[in-house]
């Protein structure tokens, strides 16, 4: 029976292995953001990523059909947060989901056979979870990110708004001089504006790009300084003072959630394994005789 199970398995990889090839050398009209990703996928993504976009090509249709307008929406507005990375879009989104969902089942699959329920829970879990665990922790470092940018980068726009140029050209002469999350975000608003997007809405668009409070914080205090008349160069330092206020604030926060967290790993883990090791040391170095203690 075991003979006859790995048999079955190995066949199955092999026509995986043949359907996979078959799929990757076949010509599959692609949508036009994937072939971006692809022309230039050796600075965007990996030669493996770029693998699994092609096999799963095929069946984004279907997920997204699946996962309906809706979800689709919320999904393509945290690639946005996230910043793309890797040159995600949403089809190559539904296009890892398939191939991922089809390795989890298969996998689950094998472990159930071999009796491993829990291997193959870890397996159904990986199948569904393990894209979306990468684009939350994409979100999570863009965020943090800019949010430690953000500060600095209006400290030095207020500077150079102060020297005499208008706010337009200062805020893509200060562009220009940073790099990372934050500056791509500032050059999109830019671009968006060089094309005759009007100023409030390309920082509102800016504001439902980025999932941070302290984005939303610059641009709702920019917009009411501008409607309000008040000067660019007070409302942009007043506004980095208050992102370090609740940067401050914040780290307090941290720091007082981590104290209980600490005490609780202390006396729960490393107490008791202090003590059973300390016991067993005294018991060693006694060089008891337990026979004596058991009547042997």
């Amino acid at each position: 029976m075991t003979a006859l199970l790995l048999a079955l398995a190995a066949a199955l990889c092999v026509m995986g292995a043949f359907h996979g090839i078959r799929m990757y050398r076949a010509e599959v009209k692609l949508p036009s953001d994937l072939v971006l990703a692809l022309e230039v996928g050796s600075t965007r993504t990996s030669a493996a990523g770029s693998v699994i976009d092609r096999m799963g090509i095929r069946y984004a249709p279907a997920v997204l059909r699946m996962m309906g307008p809706a979800r689709v929406g919320r999904k393509r507005k945290q690639i946005d947060m996230a910043g793309n990375p890797g040159g995600l879009t949403i089809d190559r989104y539904a296009a890892r989901r398939a191939v991922y969902a089809a390795l989890g089942g298969v996998g689950a699959f094998a472990m159930l056979i071999n009796g491993q329920l829990v291997l193959a829970l870890l397996m159904i879990a990986f199948g569904a979870f393990w894209i979306e665990v990468g684009l939350w922790s994409a979100v999570r470092v863009r965020r943090d990110d800019i949010e430690r940018t953000l500060p600095d980068f209006l400290d030095v726009l207020a500077v150079v708004v102060s020297a005499g140029l208008s706010f337009r050209q200062a805020l893509e002469r200060v562009a220009d001089k940073y790099r990372g999350p934050w500056s791509d975000e500032v050059r999109i608003t830019l671009r968006q504006m060089d094309m005759g997007v009007s100023r409030r809405q390309a920082f509102d668009e800016l504001r439902q790009r980025n999932d941070s409070e302290q984005v939303a914080q610059f641009v709702t205090a920019l917009q009411q300084g501008e409607e309000l008349g008040s000067p660019i160069v007070e409302t942009l330092i007043q506004i980095a003072e208050d992102m370090r206020r609740a940067d401050a604030q914040n780290a307090r926060r941290r720091a007082a959630r981590a104290v209980p967290k600490a005490t609780f790993a202390v006396t729960t883990f490393m107490l008791p394994g202090t003590l059973i090791l300390l016991v067993c040391g005294f018991i060693y170095g006694a060089n008891l005789d337990f026979d004596a203690f058991l009547g042997g």
